[in-house]
């Protein structure tokens, strides 16, 4: 292990990353000084590592000593919890009585003249309704208090199985006391029935689990580890001493402290940073002056399609609200379309209830810092904000005031645009002998400093919202409440003066029209960007003798800075990251420094931009390698349970655990080389195994091709040429479409209409060769007609998968 240039020692180091260990020794174990003895680590806090003098007398090797803490999984501890009994019985009585105290079937139709109603009126209608629905399910349902112990349970373990298990015990203590042949021989045949009907319910009941929650990838995981009794199957508590009170000090304060650093970082002197920007910016021509009440159809397609998740402030639970929806589709229509018409937020919508959540397993419980605060806002509430941004979205698309190089919250938009984007003008940058540098700005808890008066001023007269609308907005933001929900205890309820509701579906919209600004002031000078909500980069190419260009990139830094200071929002430096892209030459001759307030910051030869893993030279290998040990420690987990799935089930954890982070931005991956891609294929392929059972040594493709996956390297064509048909379509972001040109011959041609693209050169290095803008025209013209001439999105789909297929598989 001391042999740097060694290849073993290269190649077990890379297979020990790729499925997560950790190598604990750094110093030589042998008494010819090698590193022969390692202590390998995998979920396990390893400290105090020693290596002791080698003694002669009893080995040639070193007394090495390690302390490591185990948790005992065993302990059962108690748990107490309300729930109530909502059986059919008590349903049906709840519909029986709920019409008498909610009458009135929904309107037709949803008049202004029906819900020109006060604030007060909007109040009472919403609490009556909520105290109505509260008072009838306590009354058929109440609440009673349970307390268990936190131990294995098995409900696939039914009435029939126990009286089965009975039988099987009956029959060996006879077979025991007499010893008789025929005793034995019906025990083991009893036992027999016992073990299929207990694994066939078993594997019924996860198979069940699965299907409701195949789109639910934290409850799977959490399965899944419960099963394989993982070691972050224990759920950290928060410890009693804890209260919530201390969480809501502590998240408070926190606020309060940023927005009072970032105030004390505004300059005294010269212009506002906003002051230039108001002229640049795009205005509405067309004012939002109101919202429009719904039908009722509308509410319940959004009440049915949303998730069945209740707050602790819910009346009643989703699932049973959505079954009564047309019994009080009146009182919820009368509680959305009063707030649009009266430009008024009720106020029993405007509280949260927060829940502490560790970071991570690993931290300290005991530490406040190590927890973020979970709002959750009730169901009816976030019905009325999916309206109000629906209405907001077709007005800010309409009059085309959305920025263009934001990527969050966006339709057609994600990280995979974005990071696509960004990539490809690396590439090109690197193609015409040009180093990148790339900063990736860090913000402090940017949604709860944002300044709601900023943010008004902002909304009328930038965005163009005005009367009820605009009161609308005033209303939400104003007299929100919070309190933290910790040990069955809830705090005091604590005033939120600032930021937007991060539980919320308003709040990521409402936070990226806060930043609106910013773009411009990047733009003045001269700086490419992109943003996905609160995540900021900034790249500029030159030439590396061109050190005027890192002043400028310093320049708008600092005003950027500025901006945000006088906007309550925190540049955090300490978190800011920067590299530099490029052939390795040109790298080496500039200045791998640029000063932010006063701190140098340093290039880094790695960074993690929007979940993927980024390296000097564009290779991705880094990446490669953390989805290789994230995928591995998943496959593994669903290799220990694979007995007891059916193949669907098992097939569907692979999809969620395995398939989702091969394919996630993997168009990136384009024009990769094969052997960059090897390990993912790996991954692939040891899927392929744990799901169908085969031995190591037998031929993958044709377990492949019968499971219908396409292999790595054709997955990634697929979702390449995908987005190129969507960016012809009109489906994807601008930024993109300006990367793809459709071939137009300057003399008539038989290929004009062939639907081909313009393949640009690349002149240098084999980095442009990779970009977006090439790969996707060079594949896209390499398709047959029928496949490109797709009338839609699911027919191209398909076309092309039975291309690729046949390609793959030489079929």
């Amino acid at each position: 292990m001391d042999v740097i240039n060694d290849s073993f020692r290269n190649g077990f180091i890379s297979l020990l990353e790729s499925v997560g260990f950790l190598q604990q020794i750094n110093q030589p174990t042998h008494s010819f000084n090698h590193t022969l003895d390692l202590v390998l680590t995998y979920g396990v806090e390893v400290e105090h590592v020693s290596v002791f003098p080698q003694n002669p007398v009893l080995s040639d090797h070193s007394l090495i000593t390690f302390t490591f803490m185990i948790k005992d999984s065993s302990m059962l501890r108690t748990k107490s919890y309300y729930s109530r009994c909502l059986s059919d019985n008590a349903v049906a009585k709840f519909k029986e009585v709920i019409p008498v105290l909610i009458p009135g079937p929904p309107r037709v139709s949803p008049g202004i003249n029906h819900y020109n109603l006060s604030p007060a009126e909007v109040d009472s209608i919403a609490e009556g309704a909520a105290t109505s629905l509260r008072i009838t399910l306590d009354s058929v349902a109440p609440l009673k208090k349970k307390i268990v112990n936190q131990r294995r349970c098995a409900p696939w373990y039914t009435s029939h199985i126990r009286t089965l298990k009975q039988k099987v015990r009956r029959l060996e203590r006879k077979w025991h006391s007499c010893k008789i042949d025929s005793y034995h021989v019906a025990w083991k045949d009893c036992l027999l029935v016992y073990k299929k009907a207990l694994r066939k319910a078993r594997t019924a009941y996860f198979s069940s689990l699965i299907e409701e929650n195949k789109n639910n990838p934290r409850f799977l995981f959490s399965t899944v580890v419960k099963l394989t009794k993982s070691h972050s199957v224990l759920d950290p508590r928060i410890p009693s001493s804890l209260s919530g009170e201390d969480f809501m000090s502590f998240f408070t304060d926190k606020v309060l402290a940023i927005r009072e650093k970032a105030n004390q970082a505004i300059p005294t002197t010269g212009p506002s940073p906003d002051v230039p920007t108001v002229g640049t910016c795009r205005v509405s021509n067309e004012p939002l002056s109101s919202f429009s009440p719904i039908y009722f159809s509308e509410a319940s397609s959004l009440i049915q399609k949303s998730k069945t998740t209740t707050c602790l402030l819910d009346p009643i639970p989703t699932h049973l609200l959505k079954d009564v929806l047309p019994l009080i589709g009146s009182s919820i229509l009368d509680q959305i379309n009063g707030s649009l018409v009266s430009g008024y937020v009720p106020r029993s919508y405007k509280v949260a209830v927060i829940k502490p959540l560790l970071k991570k397993p690993s931290l300290d419980p005991d530490v406040l810092a190590n927890y973020r605060p979970i709002s959750n806002l009730p169901f009816i509430s976030k019905v009325l904000e999916k309206v109000v941004v629906t209405q907001l979205l077709e007005h800010l698309q309409r009059n085309s005031l959305f920025e263009m190089f934001q990527s969050g919250f966006r339709a057609h938009h994600s990280t995979e645009t974005a990071l696509l984007k960004v990539t490809n003008d690396l590439l090109i940058a690197s193609d015409h002998g040009l180093v990148s540098m790339l900063v990736l700005l860090d913000l402090s808890a940017a949604f709860d400093t944002v300044d709601h008066s900023i943010l008004l001023q902002r909304l009328e007269h930038v965005i163009g919202i005005k009367g009820t609308a605009l009161d609308w907005f005033r209303s939400y933001l104003s007299d929100r409440y919070q309190f933290a929900h910790v040990h069955g205890v809830p705090s005091s309820y604590s005033r939120v003066s600032h930021g937007v509701p991060q539980g919320s579906v308003l709040g990521p919209i409402l936070f990226t029209l806060y930043m609106l600004p910013l773009g411009n002031i990047i733009r003045q000078h001269g700086i490419n960007f992109h943003c996905y909500a609160d995540d900021t980069q900034l790249y500029l190419s030159m030439k590396p003798e061109e050190t005027e260009k890192l002043v400028k990139l310093q320049t708008c830094l600092k005003d950027i800075k500025s901006w945000m200071s006088s906007n309550f929002l925190l540049l955090n430096p300490g978190k800011t990251e920067v590299m530099v892209f490029g052939p390795e030459p040109l790298r080496d001759r500039l200045d791998h420094m640029i000063t932010l307030d006063g701190i140098s910051l340093t290039s880094s030869l790695s960074v993690r931009n929007l979940g993927v893993t980024f390296d000097q030279n564009l290779s991705f290998n880094s990446h490669i390698k953390l989805v290789s040990r994230s995928a591995f420690f998943h496959l593994r987990n669903i290799s220990k349970i694979r007995k007891l799935l059916m193949q669907p089930d098992a097939e569907k954890l692979v999809h969620a655990f395995v398939t989702s982070r091969l394919d996630y931005c993997n168009s990136l991956l384009s024009g990769c080389p094969n052997n960059s891609l090897r390990s993912l294929q790996l991954i692939q392929n040891a899927a392929a195994r744990v799901l169908t059972g085969i031995d190591k040594r037998d031929h993958i493709s044709p377990v492949l091709a019968s499971l219908h996956w396409l292999p790595v390297k054709f997955r990634i064509t697929f979702k390449t040429l995908l987005l190129t048909y969507k960016v012809l379509r009109g489906l994807a972001p601008s930024y993109l479409e300006e990367l793809v040109i459709p071939y137009q011959p300057n003399r008539p041609l038989r290929s004009q209409n062939a639907g081909l693209l313009v393949v640009p050169r690349v002149s240098r290095s084999r980095m442009g060769g990779r970009a977006f803008s090439y790969q996707a025209p060079l594949l896209w013209n390499q398709l047959p007609v029928q496949v490109r001439e797709a009338d839609s999105i699911a027919t191209f789909k398909i076309r092309l998968k039975t291309y690729l297929f046949e390609k793959a598989y030489c079929y």
